[in-house]
Parts: C-alpha cells; sequence; structure tokens
C-alpha cells in the first residue's frame, strides 16, 4: 500500500518509511469529533471494522491512561493495548499502540484535530518501530479496518448531531 484515497479517507503508508499517515474531514467541530473518539461509551460504535464485534476493558483518555480492547469473530479474538502519553482537549492525542498479536511491536500515534473549511480535519500519524512491522500490520488489514472505523466514526458524528 501506497498513497490510497477513497471518498473522505486518505492513508498514505510512504515504501521503505516506517510511518503511516490517515486523513479525513468531518462534519463537526473539534470538540464534537474529540468527545466521539474519546468517550468509552462512543468508542464501541466506532472503533473498527464493521464485521467485528469489540469489547472495551478499559479506555481512560488522560496522560498516563491506559486502553485495551478486543475485537472477536468467528475465526478468533484480537487484542489491542497502549498509553495515552499526551492529551490536549479537543487538539491533539498522543498514545502508544500494541497488537497483542505481535507483543513487542509498540506504534506511537498522533492524532490531531484541526478546524479546516468549517470541518474538523482528522490528522492521524504512526510511527512503527521498522518498516517490516508497519508492512506486517497493514498486510494484516489495517487499512480496511482503519476505512470502516473512519466510515463509522462519520456515521456516528451526524447520529450524535
Amino acid at each position: 500500500m501506497n498513497d490510497t484515497t477513497t471518498p473522505g479517507t486518505t492513508i498514505n503508508a510512504p515504501a521503505g518509511t516506517p510511518f503511516l499517515e490517515v486523513i479525513r474531514d468531518f462534519d463537526a467541530t473539534p470538540a464534537q469529533l474529540f468527545r466521539v473518539s474519546t468517550d468509552p461509551e462512543l468508542v464501541t460504535q466506532w472503533l473498527g471494522p464493521r464485521d467485528l464485534d469489540v469489547e472495551l476493558l478499559e479506555y481512560d483518555v488522560r496522560p498516563g491512561g491506559r486502553y485495551r480492547y478486543i475485537h472477536r469473530d468467528e475465526s478468533g479474538e484480537y487484542a489491542f493495548r497502549g498509553v495515552f502519553h499526551s492529551v490536549e482537549q479537543d487538539r491533539m492525542v498522543i498514545q502508544t499502540f500494541e497488537w497483542e498479536g505481535a507483543p513487542g511491536e509498540v506504534s506511537l500515534d498522533k492524532w490531531t484535530y484541526t478546524e479546516v473549511d468549517g470541518k474538523v480535519r482528522l490528522h492521524m500519524q504512526s510511527v512503527f518501530g521498522s518498516v517490516e512491522t508497519r508492512d506486517a500490520m497493514v498486510e494484516y488489514g489495517m487499512e480496511s479496518g482503519i476505512r470502516d472505523s473512519m466510515d463509522r466514526l462519520a456515521e456516528l458524528l451526524v447520529k450524535e448531531g
């Protein structure tokens, strides 16, 4: 995967780098998007692919707070965890991200919420420990999970108004 765009979501994974970038504009304010993307009651309604159930075990969005969730389907369970490092209300979240199926392979993720032309732009930047780790996550289906999550997040913002 290199640069790919579908209506609304742009994913950039430059070849030969450990970086991943996701950009999506939403019809909302930064405060609305921040709330929907960090409120544990709402996170379960948009996080992950549509064909997986999600169980949120922990989601404490504050510096030093942790998160852990499990996606399930008929094939099994897929658990993820991390730590929130920096949280600036309505502006930014920096966190680690680890799929428990690849222990020790942790990315550092930065989410920024910026007003652009009356909308809010979610800009996600991830850096992985190696190009191989980033490529393995992409191969495992990260792209489709991101696209589904972004679409579900947009739907939830409409519903939450």
